[in-house]
């Protein structure tokens, strides 16, 4: 059981790590150096990093990688309640410790640019580099800045994980016929996260996985952000980056279980192959 156990956190703890470090990778890159031209490429990023940590962790884990959708698999019966402290707790510490890598690395060129802009660490301004680790709303990155209430927040992270996890157990579920086979699997999952970043990010920079949002927010306080790390505080960030996914991913996999699933169980072959 101990030896189980030991797979389960360590392939959380690495697989929410890579996708972190990769994720908010490409976001400081985008932030410091200007690195890409559009908002498809960060999106690619992220989603081509979802799929390279589910393929490195799936045989050690159940590679979940957000609380979001190892909260859904517990409430379908898809994972037993016991295991969810220790999914939890390990994809929070490998987002923290993705973020302080991130940190570690960057922390010369984070002051300089800071430095460059005359942006003071931890009062309002400082949300253009602090963007790089936790979300905000909306986006500070975006070009023209839309109008975004915490409402409209919550409902974009709801919605965004919503259509993640209904895409995860539609591609998972041997009762779907039409899934892909299991080697290509998280290509696609990867390729749903693409999207709707695409989609979502200029709302809400997409957060979409509460442990991705708060380990490196947590990290980002700690370094010198504080209470800037905290959109619309004191409780504004927890309601739309944790309470959003969890309510979205719930949603998602209730509705596959309960809905979907029971339908497509009831299917016959007569149904797919009608005869004149």
């Amino acid at each position: 059981m101990r030896h189980a156990c030991a797979h389960h956190f360590t392939g959380e703890l690495l697989g929410t790590a890579m996708l972190v470090f990769f994720g908010c990778g490409a976001v400081a890159a985008s932030v410091l150096f200007d690195a890409f031209s559009g908002l498809w490429q960060v999106a690619m990023i992220w989603g081509a990093g979802v799929a390279l940590a589910i393929y490195a962790t799936r045989h050690l884990s159940c590679a979940h990688l957000n609380p979001a959708v190892s909260i859904a698999m517990v409430a379908s019966g898809r994972m037993r309640i016991g295991l969810l402290p220790l999914y939890l707790g390990a994809q929070l510490l490998g987002a923290f410790l993705a973020a302080a890598l991130l940190y570690l690395l960057l922390a010369d060129s984070i002051a300089h640019f800071e430095f460059m802009h005359g942006i003071v660490r931890g009062t309002s301004e400082s949300v253009r580099t602090a963007m790089m680790f936790g979300e905000f709303y909306p986006n500070p990155a975006a070009g023209s800045v839309p109008v975004v209430t915490s409402t409209t927040a919550f409902a974009a992270e709801a919605i965004g994980t919503f259509m993640l996890v209904f895409m995860i157990f539609s591609l998972t579920e041997g009762c779907n016929p039409g899934r892909p086979d299991s080697a290509t699997t998280p290509l696609f999952i990867g390729a749903t996260v693409a999207i709707i970043i695409a989609v979502l990010a200029p709302l809400t920079q997409a957060g979409l996985n509460p442990a991705r949002d708060f380990g490196p927010r947590l990290f980002s306080m700690l370094a010198g952000w504080e209470e800037a790390a905290l959109p619309d505080a004191p409780f504004g960030w927890l309601g739309v980056y944790i309470l959003g996914p969890v309510a979205g991913g719930l949603l998602a996999g209730l509705l596959f279980t309960r809905v979907v699933e029971p339908l497509m169980n009831s299917r016959t072959c007569a149904d797919c192959n009608p005869v004149d």
